[in-house]
């Protein structure tokens, strides 16, 4: 069995009950996303506050630890503690992270919902990653995860005002799905997981509900992953990144429409399905 760190298992209600008037001043309880700080402590030290919906606190921390490249292996990490009474979690490392000052000095504020950070230096990374580049989507594929999408059970449906990430196989198979108040906290959660569970992004596929900017393509450049999907659209950054990492980036995925905007080599188009009805493609 690889090697995993002692975690606390918290479990936190994700939405908080409203009473709203409507248009025509009828009186109803609704459900909005709780969204709730969590003070990151590293070995007693404050590092950063993520606002969160608290659906996966451990992975969230993990993957953040990890995407800001402030932990290299996994078994660096002796323990992650969550305390909701304290709204903060506890990492203990094997031996301190080296340089934790310096390397977290530089922090860049993202355009992120929610406020995401990234700490500096992440960019010089960039032309150490190297892509699958044999992986390939089908386009059957796409419609299927797209579709999922859009009938998963979620916070959002209820309530609204969050982001969703999801993990998926080549062919289309949901793994995990991770909803927070902000794209970039769901990225990490899903990272945490995949590195919990050793999991590879070399033959992934990534879906997010939010847009393509340098920080989802960096994370998921991390994450090894060669496919990064959204119902959004993409900035200059993120396009830039990701023609830098040759990632494929499909965006503004809705129904049978995408636009495939990076890394056109890897999909395989399949123009019969355009002309079969949507709920069987």
């Amino acid at each position: 069995m690889s090697y995993r760190p002692e975690f606390t298992a918290t479990s936190i209600k994700l939405t908080y009950d409203v009473n709203a008037v409507n248009e025509s001043t009828q009186v109803s309880t609704i459900e909005i996303p709780a969204e709730r700080p969590l003070t990151v402590y590293v070995d007693d030290r404050e590092l950063v506050t993520l606002m969160t919906l608290g659906a996966a606190p451990e992975a969230l921390t993990l993957g953040y630890l990890r995407n800001q490249r402030l932990v290299q292996a996994i078994e660096e990490i002796v323990s992650i503690h969550v305390d909701w009474d304290k709204h903060a979690v506890s990492v203990t490392t094997r031996s301190g992270i080296e340089n934790i000052e310096a390397r977290t000095a530089k922090r860049v504020v993202t355009t992120g919902c929610g406020q995401g950070t990234m700490f500096g230096g992440l960019m010089d990374e960039v032309d150490t990653i190297v892509l699958s580049p044999d992986a390939r989507l089908k386009q059957s594929t796409l419609y299927k995860i797209v579709n999922k999408i859009r009938t998963q059970d979620s916070v959002y449906a209820k309530a609204g005002s969050v982001h969703g990430c999801g993990l998926f196989s080549s062919e289309g198979e949901l793994l995990y799905f991770i909803e927070d108040v902000g794209r970039h906290n769901a990225v990490d959660a899903i990272a945490g997981i995949m590195w919990l569970e050793n999991i590879s992004g070399a033959d992934k596929v990534f879906y997010t509900t939010g847009r393509l900017t340098s920080e989802m393509v960096i994370k998921g450049a991390q994450m090894g992953m060669p496919f990064l999907i959204s119902r959004s659209g993409t900035t200059q950054m993120g396009h830039f990144v990701a023609e830098k990492v040759n990632m494929t980036l499909l965006a503004r995925c809705t129904g049978k429409h995408f636009l495939l905007v990076t890394g056109k080599e890897r999909m395989v188009y399949e123009p019969e399905l355009l002309d079969i009805p949507l709920h069987v493609a």
